[in-house]
């Protein structure tokens, strides 16, 4: 009996430490599926539809596994304006910087700012403390993406060429609304059902894109294998797995840690992107991959106890 009970907290015990990598590979791919699916439908429009997906597989499973819903008002109201932060101010400013013009590197590069944004608000809004050590893994992280993303731009070109101030104020708003979003979360959402909450987050954030295209867009959509191949990937394994592998990090770990997880999207994208269309990455971005993950292990790892 001992053995057993020893084996499942070890197996345990292995799932906790698994979840930041296995979250940061499935958040990677969500540029991917983007490069795949824009050329087929415009932003918000196809942000909708994948939202609308969502809902549609959530919605019965959390009726299937009798999931309570958020026990007040005030809670749900809560969940929603996180959602509405976390999935449509973020993933509709990002889609919107890169459809009107920015580059999707240069746009990775400005809400790869986050963690040192999150960072830096965790203290007056969460009563969070980080050490002089964590301040550096923060900063190695953040030169770390520089190094990645920049050593993939055109130096030949103008950094600021091709997009105007219009998506400059879209990667921004998706550089506040992740980062507000987390914060927001981890003090008001603690407590909610994580199905039941994502489909609160899912529901505002459809609603915000379904006006966004509404207003801004034709809402015409080119059905293809390729777009259907990749809402399938984007609802089921980024809204849902990977969305929900954030709320328990989230919701087990200080804000300011989980945030600098967010420092190892941009290199591991650069490796699928290598692999998937054979995107080749200099040797200042390969430096640019063990700077962020020694900035990251830095933040991330707790200071041993001393032994009395």
């Amino acid at each position: 009996m001992r053995s057993h009970l020893a084996s499942d907290k070890k197996l345990s015990s292995l799932g906790l430490t698994a979840m930041p990598g296995v979250f940061v590979l499935l958040w990677s791919t969500g540029f991917i599926g983007a490069k795949f699916g824009l050329p087929y439908a415009e932003p918000f429009t196809f942000l909708f539809i994948r939202f609308v997906l969502t809902l549609l597989a959530l919605i019965p499973l959390v009726g299937l596994m009798r999931i309570a819903w958020p026990s007040s008002l005030r809670l749900w109201g809560h969940i929603g304006i996180s959602g509405l932060l976390v999935h449509g101010t973020y993933l509709g400013g990002v889609f919107y910087a890169i459809y009107l013009g920015m580059p999707a590197g240069l746009a990775a590069l400005l809400v790869g700012l986050q963690p040192l944004l999150t960072a830096a608000c965790a203290g007056p809004l969460l009563g969070e403390r980080l050490s002089s050590r964590q301040w550096l893994g923060l900063l190695l992280g953040l030169i770390g993406i520089s190094l990645v993303l920049g050593s993939k731009l055109d130096m030949g070109n103008s950094l600021f060429e091709g997009f105007g101030v219009g998506a400059l104020l879209s990667v921004i708003a998706a550089l506040l609304g992740i980062s507000l979003g987390t914060l927001y979360q981890k003090r008001y959402c603690t407590s909610m059902p994580l199905l039941s909450g994502a489909v609160i987050q899912y529901i505002a954030a459809g609603a915000l894109l379904g006006v966004g295209a509404l207003l801004f867009e034709t809402r015409e959509v080119q059905w293809s294998t390729t777009f259907i191949l990749t809402l399938g990937w984007l609802v089921l394994i980024l809204s849902i797995a990977a969305i929900l592998l954030l709320m328990a990090l989230i919701k087990k770990g200080e804000a300011s840690r989980v945030a600098s997880l967010f420092y190892l999207v941009p290199p591991v994208t650069a490796l699928q992107a290598w692999w998937l269309f054979d995107e080749r990455l200099p040797l200042l971005g390969l430096a640019g991959m063990v700077v962020a993950i020694m900035g990251v292990i830095m933040v991330v790892k707790r200071p041993r106890k001393a032994a009395y």
